[in-house]
């Protein structure tokens, strides 16, 4: 089961993935927010595979407070993309409100050198 936030969560995410579809040349960021920690993922659709991928889990970098994680993690994925070759992407904020933790990520990975 699920409640009504999951539920609203999950039809978001739907709807825009519809939309939205990572390419080779263009892959999807997608992000995802837990309570504790925020995670991070260069997808390329069309092949099935994860190009890079960043986590405040576990990192030594990503320390303090919930804000200066997704910092650390939109700069981690940055930095691991552009050693893939990778400069830009589409923005798959998962259903997630362009706020917060996810908004902070996605700002730190523009800053980083991404471009979307």
């Amino acid at each position: 089961m699920g409640t009504k936030k999951t539920f609203a969560r999950n039809r978001i995410k739907r709807r825009v993935r519809g939309k939205i579809q990572g390419t080779a040349d263009c892959p999807r960021l997608s992000v995802f927010r837990s309570n504790k920690q925020i995670y991070a993922q260069i997808i390329d659709d069309r092949a099935g595979r994860t190009i890079a991928a960043a986590a405040s889990l576990g990192a030594d970098d990503a320390k303090g407070p919930k804000l200066d994680q997704a910092k650390q993690v939109g700069l981690m994925i940055a930095e691991k993309a552009k050693s893939a070759g990778i400069e830009t992407v589409v923005f798959d904020r998962n259903g997630y409100l362009y706020h917060g933790r996810v908004k902070t990520l996605a700002e730190a990975a523009r800053e980083g050198g991404l471009k979307f």
